[in-house]
């Protein structure tokens, strides 16, 4: 299909007069249009479609379509239906009262046609440029950031279940793709052990019977791909997704000895971290995470949304990523990509998992923002006890590479070494001065003390930091992170955020940008409305009871 970008036109007047008819106290897609137009335009789609050919769908009306599904959990189906035979979407759309309509799958072409251009974001970005044009939003202020769990859109299988279905898997594809090719190859038990889904009930039972199982599978599976190897003119199979897949973890799963395949042993370090074991062959990026007491296959999602009082809440920043990504590690893409979009805050209101010494300076100097989150606190036993002497408790002269203990002596060696490839400070006391010392045991529980810093701007940040948390004011200002779960909250109750449609990272991001361009359409209605924000809720007695007591 080809681009020719036409101007949007107003709403047709027969549209405009039958839906003021229908909805005469208002309706929030009539109030959308008559604020923000038609939100997107043919050209922010250019570039996904070539010039020639088929004439498209004009793009924002899919782009529309596309966030509105989202925003009502419809289907492809649904949605397509809804442009037809509803008149408010028909007025958000420009459309006249007699327009069919389109087929519903342009909708999954114009999906692959954002992600195959990495095009997604701009569902988000252009809206929030709108919100701007508006005076909505603007940089600087406050804004929080959090994140949840996202469940991929395969089961959760164990071990055994994962590589048996990984070879029903391959079996299944390398049928469609060369079914003569493997027919000759076909083993005649393989329809009983691979035809049924791998299931946990139909598995073996006993320990034993699950290895021997597991073995049987592991040698089917290493036969299989010994025949692709020795066939040249199969050598093609190799580039086909289910074979890499098979490939790969049977490279995770099993391992070669004495020329037998043998089934790794679990929790004996033979088996990859999390982080790259793939969890079903039906979604390979999608991984294995605990937090707390949930564990999950699939990926994790972090919102940033603005906290001003005098403005609404708007979503900024949406990022996916794997499961066992860590939210310290994910900050600085969040950071750069409010950058990009010139709305980066002042204050970013986070808790601890995404604070560390190192992005608390990162952070300022880089973005000139301000890290707001509950600083890690020291885990050494003297300032756990709350009677020693921790490290806060030493002066430490950076410029003369030597720090001094609360008893007045000075460290004897200072060395400069690196840890998970961050910058340490190594010093050390002399055994001479520490041996004497009447408060040894309140500092030390070996011969002499060691004290392990950050470089110089980490250790001040991470004090600072410390410090800011113990002042008065503290809650008060960290209180207006908590709103993020009410974020959240509404993300995954109203518009299905946890549970991923697509198999991908690539395409869940695609749901999670959309999902947040539709919380923020409902947001800006509700400001134009000015219905007040929601309230934390209390339970029934709570609210009997006097505020001196609750």
């Amino acid at each position: 299909m080809s681009l020719h970008p036409q101007p949007n036109a107003p709403v047709p007047p027969q549209t405009r007069q039958v839906a003021q008819a229908a909805f005469p106290h208002g309706n929030r897609y009539l109030q959308l249009r008559d604020t923000l137009g038609t939100l997107y335009d043919d050209a922010l789609f250019a570039d996904l479609f070539p010039a020639r050919g088929q004439t498209a769908q004009a793009p924002w009306q899919l782009a529309v379509v596309t966030v509105l599904q989202f925003a009502e959990n419809l289907s492809d189906r649904q949605a397509a239906d809804a442009v037809r035979s509803r008149i408010d979407w028909k007025y958000l759309l420009g459309l006249e009262l007699t327009d069919p309509g389109f087929d519903f799958s342009i909708l999954s072409e114009f999906r692959q046609r954002l992600v195959a251009g990495h095009a997604e974001q701009r569902l988000l970005t252009h809206l929030l440029a709108c919100c701007q044009d508006h005076q909505w939003l603007k940089a600087g202020g406050k804004q929080r950031t959090d994140s949840t769990h996202v469940l991929a859109r395969v089961r959760d299988m164990n071990r055994l279940e994962c590589v048996a279905e990984t070879m029903r898997f391959a079996l299944n594809r390398l049928a469609a793709l060369l079914p003569e090719w493997l027919a000759h190859h076909l083993q005649p038990e393989w329809a009983a052990r691979y035809g049924p889904r791998a299931e946990e009930y139909r598995l073996p039972h006993t320990t034993a019977q699950r290895v021997a199982y597991a073995q049987q599978v592991g040698q089917d599976g290493w036969w299989l791909l010994e025949r692709i190897a020795d066939d040249p003119q199969a050598a093609f199979l190799w580039q086909v997704p289910a074979v890499d897949i098979l490939r790969r973890v049977w490279m995770q799963q099993f391992r070669i000895e004495d020329g037998q395949v043998r089934w790794r042993v679990e929790n004996q370090g033979e088996l990859p971290p999390s982080a790259q074991l793939i969890s079903s062959p039906y979604d390979v990026e999608a991984r294995y995470s605990r937090k707390r007491a949930t564990t999950w296959v699939g990926y994790k999602v972090h919102l940033t949304e603005t906290c001003e009082d005098e403005q609404p809440h708007l979503i900024t920043q949406v990022a996916t990523t794997v499961s066992t990504a860590g939210d310290s590690d994910t900050l600085p893409h969040i950071q750069q990509g409010l950058a990009d979009q010139s709305l980066l805050p002042s204050q970013q209101l986070v808790d601890t998992a995404y604070v560390s010494a190192e992005l608390l300076v990162q952070s300022q100097q880089r973005h000139r923002v301000e890290l707001v989150g509950p600083a890690r606190k020291d885990q050494k036993w003297q300032a756990l006890a709350g009677q020693g002497y921790a490290a806060a408790d030493f002066h430490v002269d950076w410029d003369a590479q030597q720090a001094t203990c609360p008893q007045g002596q000075v460290s004897q060696s200072w060395v400069r070494t690196l840890e998970n490839g961050q910058p340490r400070v190594f010093i050390r006391f002399s055994q001479k001065q520490c041996g004497p010392c009447p408060v040894r045991v309140q500092c030390t529980r070996t011969k002499r003390r060691a004290i392990k810093l950050r470089a110089d701007a980490p250790y001040h940040a991470l004090q600072a930091a410390r410090a800011r948390d113990k002042r008065a004011d503290w809650t008060l200002l960290y209180n207006h992170r908590a709103g993020i779960e009410g974020t959240i909250s509404q993300a995954v109750r109203g518009f299905g955020m946890r549970r991923s449609r697509y198999v991908g990272l690539a395409k869940t991001h695609l749901q999670h940008v959309c999902i947040a361009a539709a919380v923020n359409l409902w947001r800006i209605v509700d400001w134009l409305n000015t219905v007040p924000l929601a309230q934390t809720r209390q339970a029934a007695f709570e609210r009997l009871m006097p505020p001196a007591m609750t």
